[in-house]
């Protein structure tokens, strides 16, 4: 399958860009995260969120999306 991956903050900067789209094999966002740690090593020293139809969700989930974003934290006031 091929998801739509959106890196938003710091992240984009890692990656070099914004979004982008990636062939996946396997099933769970650890999974998922496991593969673009292999293409961005300095993804993995960042703290982030993983979001699925604009939810976050816990790293052991189903991908059931083909879009997923990745969400640095941020404050709120």
């Amino acid at each position: 399958m091929h998801l739509t991956i959106k890196y938003f903050g710091m992240l984009t900067e890692i990656t070099q860009c914004d979004e982008e789209t990636f062939a996946f094999t396997q099933n769970t966002v650890l999974e998922l995260l496991n593969s673009l740690f292999i293409k961005y090593p300095l993804l993995k020293d960042k703290d982030f969120q993983v979001a699925l139809n604009n939810e976050l969700v816990p790293i052991e989930s189903e991908i059931s999306s083909t879009e997923i974003a990745l969400l640095p934290p941020f404050a709120g006031g």
